[in-house]
């Protein structure tokens, strides 16, 4: 009986994992194995063979690798302060506007960093205003390096929060009574606990990152990232083969990562408790 009612429960699950899941993933491989329209080899072949979509991928990788680097750059101070201050006045509307950018897609970001970096943004108008030099980011890896940001921030600032707030305060006060400096607290007590939290907030960023499209869709269609890439294939060229190609690629190098990343994360919490 009790195998029968898991069956029964777990049977709508597995359903949606294979009608929407498991049977688009098989569609998109067996996609990318068929020869595209002109050529005589498989889409994959292709990818694998063709330095422009090495190019992108290496544009892709390094932007999402350095925007995550970033994040937790910028994030980790703050979630701290945050975490070590919950009672200083103004917490609860700054926390409101730190994760206000949640609620914005990616195409109202690509906007928002036009109005701020672009070419009547508020950044050329003051570079104008200064120097008499114009300043414009927005239609560039730059520009897209500045949404990704703003939409990783809040996400890992969430997360380092409560890693923060769980790390044991006793640790930190014995520390402190035998001597140990605020750096040395930081470096010896507060960073190995830590280190699960980033690690995993860091493979959310670059995993954000690395399928971003609104953003880079609304800076420019000449960016040379993947995700663009992947589009241009399907939408102007209608090279449906190459785009599937493309997009299991840009799959597997973001699963790998975070398979790196989740494996870290498990040595870590080991030597952790060891």
């Amino acid at each position: 009986m009790g195998r029968r009612v898991w069956l029964i429960i777990a049977a709508p699950a597995a359903a949606l994992f294979i009608a929407f899941w498991l049977l688009p993933m098989v569609r998109l491989a067996v996609l990318g194995a068929e020869t595209p329209h002109g050529m005589d080899t498989s889409a994959y072949w292709l990818v694998v063979t063709e330095p422009r979509y090495w190019q992108s991928l290496a544009n892709t990788v390094a932007l999402s690798l350095a925007a995550s680097l970033a994040t937790l750059v910028i994030a980790l101070p703050a979630s701290r302060f945050l975490a070590r201050h919950p009672d200083f006045p103004g917490r609860r509307i700054l926390m409101s506007l730190l994760l206000f950018p949640l609620a914005f897609p990616g195409v109202v970001v690509g906007f928002l960093v036009i109005l701020t970096t672009g070419r009547q943004g508020v950044l050329n108008t003051l570079s104008k205003a200064v120097s008499g030099e114009t300043m414009v980011l927005a239609y560039g890896m730059a520009g897209l390096f500045i949404g990704y940001l703003y939409f990783l921030l809040p996400r890992t600032i969430g997360v380092l929060i409560t890693a923060v707030e769980g790390i044991d305060q006793q640790w930190l006060e014995a520390a402190r009574t035998l001597g140990a400096g605020a750096w040395r607290r930081f470096v010896d007590i507060e960073l190995p606990a830590l280190t699960g939290a980033l690690t995993a907030a860091g493979a959310m960023c670059f995993a954000t990152a690395m399928g971003a499209f609104g953003t880079v869709f609304t800076l420019g269609t000449r960016i040379d990232v993947l995700p663009m890439t992947i589009y241009n294939e399907f939408t102007n060229y209608a090279n449906i083969p190459v785009a599937a190609a493309l997009s299991v690629v840009l799959g597997l190098a973001t699963w790998a990562v975070l398979y790196g990343a989740n494996t870290l994360a498990a040595r870590t919490g080991t030597r952790g408790r060891t």
